[in-house]
C-alpha cells in the first residue's frame, strides 16, 4: 500500500480529442520560454477521481503539512473499542500507534501498546518494553501501513500503478453519482485491493465506496464505507467513518455498522525520526 504520486506528465504542445479510453488531456499553457506541464488521463474514471482529489486536497498539499497526530477510534457492533494516538510522517511514510484501549487489537494485552514503523522496521512496545513476539509484530506491521493508507487514501489514489474504469451513473437517496472502480496492477497475479468510488457529482466529494481486503481474502463479498468530512486546515478530511459488509451494487445490508473516527486532527507538529525508532 505504498506508492510515490503519481502525475503523467506532457511537456510538449498537444491537443486532443478523445472518448472515454483515450488519454485527454485537461490543460496546456504556452508562454514565450515556458511550456507548463498538463495531465493526461487513463480515461474518464480517472479524470473523475483526479478532481475528486483536488477537490479534498492532493497529495503534495497534504505533505506540506510534514506530520499529523490524532486519536484514532474503532468500535465494533459488539462495544468493542480500539483508541490510539496516531503519528504520521508524510515523507517516508514513518507511523506510529499508542493504544490505551484495545479491546479488537491484541485484546490478550493489557496495558499500554505502541507500534512503529520508523522507515526499515516495524516494532512493537507493551508497557514500555518492546517485544519479539512474531505475532505482534506482524499485526503492528499490518496496523502501521493501514492505518497510514486510510488516512492518505484519496491522495493516494493518484499513485502510479492503478486503473480507473468508469462504471456508471447511479442516483442513490436523490444525489447522483459517478461510480469509479480503482484497483491496482498486480505484478505477480495475487488479488489486489479494489475500490468502488461513489463521487457525488455535486460536490465532487466520495460520499460513500466499496472495498475489498485482499490480505484477509475478502474478495467476493465488499465492505460499504459510508463518510462524512471536516475541513481541518485547507483539506477536507473524512473523520468520520461507518462500514459493514455489502454487495457489488452497494445495498446495505441489515448488518450493524462499524464506527470509526478521527479527532483531535493536528498537523505540522515538528515530529521527527527519532519519535519512530526503537
Amino acid at each position: 500500500m505504498k506508492f510515490p504520486i503519481i502525475f503523467s506528465i506532457l511537456l510538449t504542445s498537444l491537443v486532443v480529442s478523445c472518448k472515454n479510453d483515450n488519454p485527454k488531456l485537461v490543460k496546456e499553457k504556452e508562454s514565450k520560454s515556458t511550456t507548463e506541464i498538463a495531465q493526461v488521463f487513463q480515461n474518464k474514471g480517472h479524470e473523475i477521481v483526479y478532481n475528486m482529489v483536488q477537490k479534498v486536497g492532493n497529495y503534495d498539499q497534504l505533505s506540506k503539512k510534514k506530520d499529523v497526530i490524532y486519536t484514532y477510534t474503532y468500535q465494533t457492533p459488539d462495544g468493542k473499542t480500539d483508541t490510539s494516538t496516531e503519528k504520521y510522517i508524510f515523507d517516508g511514510e514513518l507511523s506510529y500507534g499508542a493504544y490505551s484501549k484495545h479491546e479488537r487489537t491484541l485484546a490478550n494485552l493489557t496495558g499500554l501498546i505502541e507500534q512503529g514503523y520508523d522507515g526499515k522496521t516495524y516494532w512493537l512496545k507493551h508497557e514500555g518494553t518492546f517485544s519479539d513476539n512474531e505475532a505482534y509484530i506482524k499485526r503492528a506491521a499490518f496496523n502501521r501501513p493501514t492505518n497510514f493508507y486510510w488516512f492518505t487514501m484519496f491522495q493516494k489514489m493518484l499513485d502510479p500503478g492503478l486503473n480507473y474504469e468508469f462504471i456508471e451513473e447511479k442516483t442513490i437517496d436523490n444525489k447522483i453519482y459517478n461510480v469509479v472502480k480503482v484497483s491496482f496492477t498486480s505484478k505477480d497475479d495475487k488479488p489486489t485491493d479494489i475500490y468502488q468510488l461513489y463521487i457525488n457529482k455535486e460536490t465532487n466529494l466520495v460520499d460513500q465506496f466499496l472495498f475489498t481486503v485482499a490480505d484477509f481474502g475478502k474478495m467476493d463479498n465488499p465492505s460499504l464505507m459510508k463518510l462524512q468530512y471536516e475541513k481541518i486546515d485547507g483539506l477536507l478530511i473524512p473523520t468520520k467513518r461507518q462500514y459493514k459488509r455489502s454487495n457489488w451494487s452497494a445495498e446495505e445490508s441489515d448488518l450493524p455498522w462499524i464506527n470509526v473516527s478521527w479527532t483531535n486532527i493536528k498537523f505540522n507538529n515538528n515530529l521527527s525520526q527519532s519519535d519512530f525508532e526503537k
